[in-house]
């Protein structure tokens, strides 16, 4: 029997929306789900104040584009949300106006004019990475006598050698790793995908000697805080912050540089690019879902660029003078 309180129409939908949908029918990774989440926490909160009323009085019809235009808006001048961030956030509303729709058509024109909103556009910088030395002088740069110095090192290895995500990387586990035979490491990537990166000869060394001094335990974390729990993605940052800082006093040209687990990343692939493995096969070895994510690599490679131009001779043919026609519809005929 269909519920006759506005009030627990939003708070049904939304439970449907999270449990059958996104879990059950679409079985989406746990992340995805806790995506979601936050930008739903962060919409009744915002709704809260700018409404006047509590959450529990929230109806299906406060959800309609003045309220979504004004929480887009306070995520990026009150919250300082990138763009990217921001349409994450809609993008989540979005999915579950569609959901809305199907369940209650009388709400469809609303829904609409929610949807009639675009996604921002943003600028796409090129992507930032590391010339080998500067790479091999992060690598060198914690010191091998203490447990903290060997933990960083083979932490920033791993992340170059592999080319994978921070939260790839924390989520290792010793299962994972096989040093003996194939000496490859088992990535669990986004949205439950999972990958196969191999490893270099000074990779599987250094993890064997690591591994050594962990427990047997297949579910062991490799990489480890001093508390003895799996690293996270702040502690991550911050050991490569302090890498990088002691590496500028070799490598001059990181200093005042902003390095992230990120652009590590884009250094395996830009390394691996100039080596002359194929686009294709660098896509795999990112696990980009599309090789079109990994054209941006491409496009930031100007040693590149500048060995295609030198290999183009200029025409030797002169370009004569453009000489505007006075009739402008003839012009566009002539097209």
């Amino acid at each position: 029997m269909k519920s006759t309180s506005s009030e627990t129409d939003l708070a049904r939908l939304l439970q449907r929306f999270f449990y059958q949908r996104l879990q059950q029918q679409q079985h989406l990774s746990a992340r995805t789900v806790a995506s979601y989440r936050d930008s739903f926490r962060l919409l009744f909160r915002f709704a809260e104040q700018h409404l006047g009323r509590d959450v529990s009085t929230l109806c299906l019809h406060d959800l309609d584009a003045s309220l979504v235009l004004a929480f887009l808006d306070h995520l990026e001048t009150h919250r300082h949300n990138c763009i990217r961030s921001r349409n994450a956030r809609f993008a989540a509303i979005r999915a579950f106006l569609h959901y809305v729709a199907l369940q209650e058509p009388t709400l469809l024109a609303q829904v609409q004019r929610v949807l009639a909103i675009p996604m921002k556009r943003f600028e796409r910088p090129l992507v930032g990475f590391l010339s080998r030395d500067e790479m091999e002088a992060i690598l060198a740069a914690p010191d091998a006598s203490t447990w903290t110095g060997q933990r960083d090192h083979l932490l920033f290895l791993l992340l170059y050698n592999t080319g994978a995500r921070v939260s790839e990387l924390i989520s290792i586990r010793r299962g994972d790793v096989d040093t003996q035979h194939a000496q490859a490491v088992q990535l669990h990537g986004k949205g439950r995908k999972e990958r196969v990166a191999p490893l270099w000869k000074r990779t599987v060394h250094k993890l064997d000697e690591w591994m050594a001094t962990l427990s047997s335990d297949k579910t062991q974390p490799i990489l480890l805080n001093r508390g003895g729990q799996a690293m996270s993605r702040s502690g991550v940052e911050q050991r490569l912050q302090l890498a990088v800082s002691q590496a500028a006093a070799h490598c001059p040209s990181l200093k005042d540089r902003r390095v992230s687990p990120h652009v590590i990343r884009h250094t395996t692939a830009m390394h691996l690019l100039q080596s002359g493995v194929d686009l294709a096969v660098i896509a795999l070895w990112l696990g980009h879902e599309q090789v079109t994510t990994t054209h941006q690599y491409l496009e930031a490679d100007l040693d590149m660029k500048e060995r295609a131009l030198a290999s183009l001779q200029p025409p030797e043919t002169m370009t004569p003078r453009f000489v505007p026609k006075p009739d402008v519809l003839a012009f566009l005929d002539s097209l």
